[in-house]
């Protein structure tokens, strides 16, 4: 590894190393933990619920799909708009708004509503959700120096698998017992119940001015992109390898996401005949696996960050890795029949990938100042997310036009997308190159 690769271990900053300090920040990390998994569990009702729902609804396989389409419609608009209000007011407001927002959005589908009540519910609620991971990620970063956000970062998305972990048992048994409908008061309750809390208990690490005026001695002074009066533009910021690398990785993991709430179940089910609560717990192991990946890459990585390895190579490159081998992972299950070997190769296609969202998430924030975190993580995550609009909708066209075949054929062209975005983190990565670019 050259020498011009290393970068020295960052520095203790007073501020972020006070008890007071340590306690709120994991407070706060804590309450976004809690945040993604009842986020994660509102996505994931659809999807459980999909047979019910197409039967009582008369939905095709396409008709599902672009039903969970619309959830995207708005979504990455609104996360790009969240992202950068979030550089200007309060995070703390946002994120509130946003979980009474999402509750109040599921609340017509728990009373009786039909076809367009559903499209319009899940519309609302892509609007809602569409800026909150990275609002979280940008609110939970904030109380952490560059070399101890990898923990909280990996933790915060840890809770979208707990989520779908405790959600596709948990709400599978509601919608197999009760209906489906109740299933969406149960995660309707669940986000005022949160809100309540983070009303209670939620904080900013600081308000849009200070991080304007920034100094030395906060958090965010021991990244790359230190903050300074003279903030790059997001034009120079989107356009640096390093944010077009992460951003294409993330893309295919949030490609592969988007199956895994809409499609996994109903593949698992009607393309490999599995029952149904056999189906809901390969997918809550998909997410636990996911959730070891996330633990696994925020170790390694900050390990390597310790001893002076660059982020090329610590984040990039071990995030990249994961990516290709989900590739290898998909593309043998796209081929594979129904045995243990293909139950392998699905946790392995679809839960590795998932440690590339954090390694995206603290890369970006590496390079980019507070004052543009932000709108950084905003811009990237809608980017990314339009994953979520086409995969529903091309994988419910396919199972339509080609029956079980079109199942291994979404399966297949998702390796292909993993192998894309693998690639891209791997060669164009480089913080260390990329933050002295946009120093001013």
């Amino acid at each position: 590894m050259p020498h011009t690769d290393l970068t020295p271990a960052t520095l203790t900053d007073p501020v972020t190393t006070s008890r007071s300090h340590r306690r709120q920040a994991w407070t706060v990390t804590g309450l976004l933990v809690v945040f993604m998994m009842v986020n994660f569990a509102d996505k994931s009702v659809l999807g459980l619920a999909a047979d019910p729902i197409r039967r009582d609804l008369g939905l095709s396989a396409t008709g599902f799909g672009l039903t969970n389409s619309a959830f995207f419609l708005l979504f990455s608009l609104c996360g790009a708009m969240g992202g950068l209000l979030a550089d200007r007011v309060r995070p703390r407001w946002l994120l509130l708004g946003m979980a009474l927002l999402w509750s109040i959005a599921q609340t017509p589908m728990a009373l009786g509503g039909g076809l367009t009540a559903l499209v319009a519910s899940r519309i609302v609620l892509g609007a809602a959700e569409g800026p909150a991971f990275p609002v979280a990620q940008h609110t939970a970063l904030a109380w952490f120096p560059d070399h101890r956000r990898n923990l909280p970062g990996a933790l915060i998305t840890i809770g979208i698998t707990l989520g779908v972990v405790l959600a596709a048992p948990g709400l599978t048994w509601v919608i197999q017992h009760h209906g489906w409908r109740p299933a969406f008061a149960v995660v309707t309750v669940a986000g005022m119940v949160w809100a309540a809390a983070w009303a209670l208990f939620g904080k900013d690490r600081t308000s849009p001015a200070d991080v304007h005026s920034a100094g030395s001695g906060g958090a965010d002074s021991c990244s790359a992109g230190e903050d300074s009066p003279h903030a790059p533009s997001y034009r120079r910021i989107l356009t640096t390898r390093t944010w077009i690398g992460a951003t294409v990785g993330y893309f295919s993991t949030y490609w592969m996401i988007a199956l895994s709430l809409v499609w996994v179940p109903s593949y698992l089910h009607d393309g490999l005949g599995y029952s149904t609560t056999t189906a809901a717990g390969l997918v809550a192991g998909i997410w636990a696996v996911s959730g070891m990946a996330l633990l696994g890459q925020a170790g390694v990585t900050g390990w390597l960050l310790r001893r002076g390895v660059s982020s090329r190579w610590a984040r990039g490159r071990v995030g990249g890795t994961t990516l290709l081998v989900s590739a290898l992972g998909c593309g043998a299950l796209s081929q594979a029949a129904r045995g243990p070997v293909t139950v392998l190769l699905l946790l392995v296609g679809f839960g590795l990938c998932g440690a590339m969202s954090t390694v995206a998430v603290t890369t970006v924030a590496e390079i980019v100042p507070a004052r543009r975190r932000g709108g950084a993580l905003g811009l990237m995550n809608a980017v990314v997310t339009t994953g979520g609009l086409i995969a529903p909708a091309l994988t419910g066209y396919l199972v339509d036009t080609q029956g079980r075949t079109g199942y291994q054929h979404a399966v297949l062209l998702a390796a292909a997308l993993l192998a894309l975005g693998g690639a891209a983190a791997v060669t164009l990565i480089h913080p260390a190159r990329d933050a002295r670019r946009l120093a001013p």
